[in-house]
């Protein structure tokens, strides 16, 4: 996996959670919904990268 490809998809992922998480505290639910949508594109960069690198072995 291309190291800077992963780590976007790891900050992706903690920035969608602080999102979410604090969507909830806050009770506003588009915030909420905008943090579960960046933890998904994050999930999904990430499966991507690990997908090329089965493929390249």
């Amino acid at each position: 996996m291309s190291g800077h490809q992963k780590a976007k998809g790891k900050k992706e992922q903690v920035k969608g959670k602080v999102k979410e998480v604090g969507g909830r505290a806050t009770r506003d639910a588009p915030m909420e919904a905008e943090g579960r949508l960046e933890q998904s594109k994050g999930d999904a960069r990430q499966a991507k990268e690990k997908m090329k690198d089965i493929f390249k072995h």
